[in-house]
């Protein structure tokens, strides 16, 4: 069977050498689109063979992989998920990160499956990909120019209405390099850990687009698998945590703010507390009741997850902005001490404009701030900044200099959490919340999510990457007790390859948040093959496995799978008071590894490991000086 008829695939890999500005086109045959599926699958392939030891994030032989997935364009909601993989500027490490909207449908519709980038740009250009083909255009003009001006300019350029088209661009942040920024599309949606946006900037690629194109996604049995997509979106609504999301998005996936608080889970003022009476006021429920939301759904997504928020009284009257994600509330409320929503929702948007990832710059910013109430920073340091705990003006002010770099403290900031720490010295390497592997985390207080804060600190993508939070499944692990150090552990390793599937598919995760057997039976009905849960398992602890591989070649290696001092620490307040994950942490690493089929020792997947999964290339790779 020719690729150009494997159902569920556009059947062409796009490469664009930006340095010669050519194009080329790739078929990948059955066997290697069964072997990687897709997104993720596809970036970590071409990561690992075409990036070796000693090229850096910055280096014109750094690839930047941006692919779909089978479920890609088909009816399956949320099916336009795009995942973004690179060599990133944090950690120096694999990166894997993803995006919603509509890019992953256009893409596909307009005949392309997943675009390579590689080389740097002579000047600085934008990909548009159309009916079949794909071109390099001119973008100097749209240099200095936001996220949303820059998609609406290229849109007009073309001749292409709103949702005619989708763009991904990055801002002035990602032109400026620094290194938490993010590759923002469709107005509000976000692929923004590991600096990828800086990885675009260096390459000179201000955007990329593709208009809804003429060729359907062809699917191999579409009378099954529309039973298939209503058993899925049945599983996501009758599952609590997915009917939160499905009502009010990531932002009301608690009833009310106060259940975090309740739960010890929100990030207070840089974790020096867990009280925070105003969290309801952090809500997409409580900012839908008092402003003005108009739906703005994802391609095929029948949920009440993204709105534009119309702001109808106060300073802000009559301003129009994206409603925040939870962890864009988390980042410019509680943990920078702030408490007026629209100021939230003002901040958060202006961070898309200027193409900033929030969760960095919120903790940056959270470091600075406890610098500043502590005297240790002043405002000769800050360049006249009041860094004080709800100050939102000097806030602004600063993420706009960190987007320019302007000035030597806002230059300092632009390279990252933990960089700014060890510049800054050793109060603030004490304060600073970040992974050793030179990332700031998603925005919680995972000193009561010991899921997340222990699947981040081993992650290889930039980004926590593990878990399964859906309704109960016989084929996924579930976690009974937060606070088990065996059951967290435990959990971790044998979720492991569950959510790497999912970003293989090219779908939103909270739209599958369903048994693993309901989305193979859609994957199937796509394609028309006869994949097991063994075999969809295999393909994610691949994915996994081959990350891993690619940073201990890199040099980012098991000694950094630790957790920075105050991420690491004891609350002192709160639900989880006393509660601490250091004593545990060694014994947790130990069932990690063990269940991962790792060496605990250099933290290497072993031989067997790697051949169970078809990677028998890998073994000499890292075990070239050992006997196997």
């Amino acid at each position: 069977m020719s690729a150009n008829a494997i159902c569920g695939y556009a059947g062409k890999i796009l490469r664009v050498d930006l340095t010669n500005e050519r194009i080329t086109e790739e078929v990948w045959d059955e066997a290697t689109l069964r072997k990687w599926v897709g997104g993720v699958g596809f970036g970590a392939k071409v990561l690992y063979e075409e990036v070796p030891p000693g090229v850096r994030w910055n280096d014109p032989a750094n690839r930047l992989i941006v692919a779909s997935g089978p479920f890609g364009g088909t009816m399956v909601g949320g099916s336009a998920n795009i995942s973004f993989s690179t060599k990133g500027c944090l950690t120096n490490g694999a990166t894997s990160t993803q995006a919603n909207g509509f890019m992953g449908a256009f893409m596909k519709s307009s005949g392309a499956d997943a675009v390579i980038f590689e080389g740097i740009a002579g000047r600085w250009v934008y990909l548009y990909i159309h009916d079949g083909t794909a071109e390099l255009r001119d973008a100097r003009h749209l240099l200095g120019k936001n996220t949303w001006e820059t998609e609406d300019e290229i849109k007009a350029e073309l001749g292409y209405a709103d949702r005619q088209m989708s763009v991904f661009c990055i801002g002035p942040a990602g032109e400026n390099l620094v290194k938490y920024a993010g590759i923002f599309g469709d107005k509000d949606h976000c692929a923004g850990h590991n600096g990828i946006g800086a990885v675009m900037g260096v390459k000179k690629l201000k955007a990329f687009c593709a208009p809804l194109g003429r060729t359907p996604v062809k699917v191999a049995a579409p009378k099954k698998l529309l039973p298939s997509i209503e058993a899925i979106w049945r599983d996501v609504q009758k599952d609590p945590g997915g009917k939160r999301i499905f009502d009010f998005g990531t932002a009301g996936s608690y009833e009310t703010g106060e259940q975090r608080v309740a739960a010890g889970t929100l990030p207070v003022k840089n974790y020096l507390t867990n009280l925070y009476p105003e969290a309801r006021l952090m809500t997409c429920q409580y900012v839908r009741e008092r402003w003005s939301a108009t739906p703005k759904p994802c391609w095929a997504c029948g949920s009440h997850h993204c709105h534009m928020i119309t702001i109808t009284d106060g300073p802000y009257k009559g301003l129009k902005v994206e409603e925040p994600e939870y962890e864009m509330f988390a980042a410019w409320g509680p943990l920078v001490g702030n408490t007026d929503p629209a100021e939230t929702l003002v901040i958060s948007n202006l961070l898309t404009l200027l193409g900033l990832e929030g969760n960095e710059a919120g903790f940056i910013t959270s470091m600075v701030i406890e610098l500043y109430e502590k005297g240790v920073l002043t405002k000769e340091d800050t360049g006249g900044l009041e860094l004080k705990w709800g100050n939102i003006g000097a806030m602004r002010t600063l993420l706009e200099r960190i987007t320019r770099r302007e000035g030597a403290f806002a230059d300092m900031l632009a390279e990252g959490i933990r960089h700014a720490a060890e510049t800054l010295g050793e109060e603030a390497k004490n304060c600073a919340v970040y992974t050793m592997k030179g990332h700031a985390p998603r925005g919680h207080d995972h000193r009561a999510f010991w899921r997340e804060m222990f699947d981040t600190a081993t992650s290889d993508v930039g980004t926590y990457s593990s878990s399964y939070l859906g309704p109960p499944d016989p084929d996924t692990h579930s976690l009974k007790d937060r606070f088990s150090p065996e059951e967290v552990s435990t959990h971790i390793a044998k979720t492991k390859g569950r959510r790497q599937f999912e970003d293989a598919l090219g779908v939103c995760s909270f739209c599958v948040r369903a048994p693993m057997r309901f989305l193979l039976e859609a994957f199937n009905s796509i394609t028309g093959w006869d994949f097991t849960v063994k075999e969809a398992q295999d393909v994610g602890l691949r994915v996994a496995n081959l990350m891993r591989a690619f940073n201990l070649r890199h040099g980012v290696g098991a000694d950094l799978e630790t957790p920075s001092p105050r991420w690491g620490s004891t609350p002192v307040d709160g639900p989880a008071k006393g509660i601490s994950i250091a004593p545990h942490w060694d014994a947790m690493l130990d069932t990690y590894y063990r269940l991962m089929g790792w060496d605990r020792q250099t933290g290497k997947p072993l031989p067997e490991t790697l051949r169970a999964l078809e990677l028998d290339s890998v073994v000499a790779d890292l075990w070239r000086d050992t006997k196997v």
